[in-house]
């Protein structure tokens, strides 16, 4: 499996198959679902519609991994098993590095670096249990007192894992303050498995500066694509050492329009209107009018209403004024 320099990395109800299309179409070489409780895969009845959405891949899509969590290794094993033989993905990744409360309260996500034993076996079940290639991604640490993710990439080396994936920052750190990007550098000199770097790219300029601190094999890119696709093709036309080519207000708002209408075929109207917003208030954010712009999208609950709001605007580029 070759190592993609620029992936999408894998965010809860962000990274659904209509953002990873349009970043493939930008220029991304892997993406990943959204993350997938094993127990609650394994329990659902056959049908269940979250998973059906959670799993569903376009035909676009090149080089998706399916992105599993769970602390129960047998479960784990099952999940990979089943999710192998879907035969749509081109990897499994494993998440040890989601902070969020419900997910570590369970012991699950980025409470695995408190267990490291139980991480090495967790990982040892998805590997015995799948022929595709199996990754990981994970944090520094939990906090500050436990910054042992090395732990967790000598079992992913020594398992015989694709590559680890590290965010720059600790658990307790959420995402305030900034991604330590000499921490990676740290870990990738001790590591022999390729070392994936995320956190904090949000120009095409951090993507140069991130890979050349950390030397690290690639990156993934995260909330930096949040209405910004076209993030993977300015990042790497930096990287080649060529211009940076922005979207122009006109591209916008066309990708824009798309994505409203892939939402709601996936998702329905309702539910498609609904998170689309959280998406819109990205692709105009710095624009002149942004914030009037947003509050008005913010009222708006039917495709046609939304739709139209965004064709009434102008396609000719603005001054930028702050979000």
């Amino acid at each position: 499996m070759n190592i993609p320099v620029l992936s999408l990395a894998p965010m809860a109800g962000i990274t659904d198959w209509p953002l990873r299309v349009l970043c493939y179409r930008m220029g991304a070489d892997y993406a990943c679902t959204e993350m997938v409780s094993a127990i609650g895969y394994m329990c659902a009845k056959p049908g269940n519609r979250v998973y059906q959405q959670l799993l569903r891949v376009h035909p676009e899509e090149t080089n998706t991994a399916a992105q599993l969590f769970g602390k129960d290794p047998v479960i784990m094993g099952e999940a990979a098993h089943r999710l192998t033989e879907l035969g749509r993905f081109t990897s499994l990744d494993i998440n040890m590095g989601c902070p969020a409360r419900k997910v570590t309260s369970i012991g699950e996500g980025s409470a695995m670096l408190l267990t490291p034993e139980l991480a090495y076996k967790v990982m040892e079940a998805v590997k015995n249990n799948t022929n595709l290639p199996v990754t990981v991604k994970t944090r520094l640490g939990y906090d500050e007192n436990s910054m042992n993710a090395i732990e967790l990439g000598k079992a992913a080396q020594t398992l015989g894992l694709e590559w680890i994936c590290f965010h720059g920052r600790t658990r307790e750190q959420q995402y305030s303050g900034t991604a330590d990007y000499e921490a990676i550098a740290r870990l990738r000199s001790q590591l022999s498995i390729p070392v994936i770097a995320n956190g904090d790219v949000f120009q095409p300029e951090d993507a140069k500066r991130i890979l050349q601190v950390t030397g690290a094999a690639g990156l993934m890119i995260g909330r930096g694509a949040m209405g910004n696709p076209w993030l993977f093709r300015t990042a790497r036309q930096a990287l080649e050492g060529r211009p940076t080519e922005e979207p122009t207000r006109a591209e916008r708002l066309k990708t824009a329009l798309t994505h409203l209408e892939w939402m709601v075929e996936y998702k329905g109207e309702s539910q498609g209107v609904l998170e689309m917003r959280k998406h819109l208030g990205h692709y105009f954010a710095g624009m002149r009018g942004a914030t009037a712009l947003r509050r008005e999208m913010n009222t708006l609950k039917t495709y046609q209403e939304l739709r139209d709001l965004l064709a009434s605007l102008p396609l000719e580029d603005c001054a930028e004024e702050e979000a």
